[in-house]
């Protein structure tokens, strides 16, 4: 009895061991296959070179050491027999889309192309056992009472999915089989943690789609115009990406927050991104450092001094340049700008100087010598304006709070700070209890630029 079926004829249960977890920088070093067809059952594996170091863990892990495939074949010896042992087969795995993945790749990379039909045991697990909260391959072994023979070895773990795909046949009908099967290997490229339900609910709208993990664990906060293109887009291009990869590895479950279009997506996206701190977004999260230089006029001379987002005129002052996620890379900026323009780095108080003393930089002619009189002070302040000005940050052009109409909503902004979207403009007035917030600097890079476009929208609160 070979457990396929007129439905579903010929199946490779598979599973590989990898140097770790990424598809598009990690390597193979062992591929195990067992196929099942209407001529029986045959299990097949080897190691593979990966070509790189195996790290201790993973060798700890799999047992798998970097003298045992030392002198195995490379993957490119083996692709096109791998390639005819998954050829017109149902490519069934555990977690199938860490192990489609590296195929995928490693195929790529020797120019075969690979397209097969999958499916993942964990899904189909969730599917035809509801009841159990755990579907990864321990709590199968341990529900299912699967032997073991060599855990975390390929040809071993294959087995332990043949087992399992044995068990099903005796606990569940065959037609129940199949309708599972065929519904679950029409939407390949979904995670296998997540509910297929929650995709076909997805509107086309405009929005942000909130990516969560284990322990409700927020993962990824994204935005889009079409928010069940742009998140399916996430689950077909993991195999491109290795952020990609480890986000459809751990997704459980989405939000999503529909909007009135992109301006109230990026806002959101942007708000959301600081409250929730989701593991995988680096940018639009610091806020708290935020500082920029403000010029001022001492003693007939410009200085730059350091302003933060506590200072109540920040964003109102139109004397403020550059926005720096912290001091030190407000400074880094500064002398940057001083060793490009020769400005002296004296005046500009980066270093110490003694009045009327040249500074070190004038001696070793990369400063045109302001500090000890060989230039004006006025030609030097001049100067500084002009190497600041691609840095000047736009101050808050409107006497007070604004809404902008987006299709039924208004958004409302007081001195680029976000105080939320509303229905009506009652509602956004209501807004305003909130009080004088900090100025926002991603709310400044997603409206600066959009003002001008916007002013027809634009209504005074």
């Amino acid at each position: 009895m070979t457990l396929s079926s007129s439905t579903h004829p010929r199946l490779a249960f598979v599973d590989l061991e990898t140097t770790g977890g990424t598809a598009t920088s990690d390597r193979i070093t062992e591929v195990g296959i067992i196929e099942v067809d209407e001529d029986g059952v045959r299990e097949w594996s080897s190691l593979i070179n990966p070509q790189m170091h195996i790290p201790e863990f993973i060798q700890s892990l799999t047992g798998i050491s970097n003298a045992m495939v030392e002198h195995a074949p490379t993957f490119a010896e083996l692709a096109d027999d791998i390639q005819s042992r998954l050829a017109d087969r149902i490519f069934i795995a555990h977690n199938a889309r860490f192990d489609h993945g590296f195929l995928k790749n490693e195929f790529k990379r020797t120019g075969h192309e690979f397209r097969p039909s999958v499916l993942c045991t964990v899904r189909l697990s969730r599917k035809l056992f509801p009841g159990f909260a755990r579907h990864n391959l321990d709590s199968l072994v341990e529900r299912h009472r699967l032997h073991v023979t060599e855990r975390h070895r390929a040809l071993g773990d294959a087995q332990l999915i043949w087992q399992f795909w044995k068990v099903i046949h005796q606990t569940h009908a065959l037609d129940t089989i199949d309708e599972a099967v065929s519904k679950l290997i029409s939407h390949p490229s979904l995670p296998s943690r997540l509910d297929s339900l929650q995709i076909e609910s997805l509107p086309a709208t405009h929005g942000v789609y909130l990516f969560y993990g284990e322990n409700d664990l927020p993962l990824y906060i994204g935005k889009a115009n079409n928010l069940r293109r742009r998140v399916l887009s996430h689950f077909s291009a993991d195999h491109a990406s290795s952020k990609e990869l480890r986000i459809s590895q751990q997704i459980e479950r989405i939000e999503w927050v529909e909007t009135a279009g992109e301006i109230g997506a990026l806002l959101q996206e942007a708000a959301l991104i600081k409250k929730l701190m989701p593991a995988h977004n680096h940018q639009l999260r610091a806020n708290d450092e935020v500082c920029s230089w403000r010029l001022l006029m001492k003693n007939g001379k410009l200085q730059p001094m350091l302003a933060t987002i506590d200072d109540l005129f920040f964003g109102h002052d139109p004397q403020l340049y550059g926005l720096f996620i912290s001091k030190r890379k407000a400074a880094d900026t500064l002398k940057s700008i001083a060793d490009e323009h020769a400005l002296c780095l004296a005046l500009l108080g980066l270093e110490k100087g003694r009045n009327g003393k040249p500074c070190f930089a004038s001696q070793i002619k990369k400063c045109l010598g302001a500090c000890a009189g060989k230039e004006s002070i006025e030609s030097h302040n001049q100067r500084i304006v002009a190497a600041m000005q691609d840095l000047h940050v736009q101050p808050w052009p409107y006497d007070g709070p604004i809404g902008i109409r987006e299709n039924d909503a208004v958004h409302v902004i007081d001195c680029w700070a976000y105080l939320g979207t509303a229905a009506t403009l009652q509602d956004a007035s209501a807004l305003l209890e909130k009080g004088q917030q900090r100025f926002d600097r991603d709310v400044y890079q997603i409206l600066q630029k959009r003002l001008s476009r916007l002013d027809k929208r634009i209504v005074m609160l």
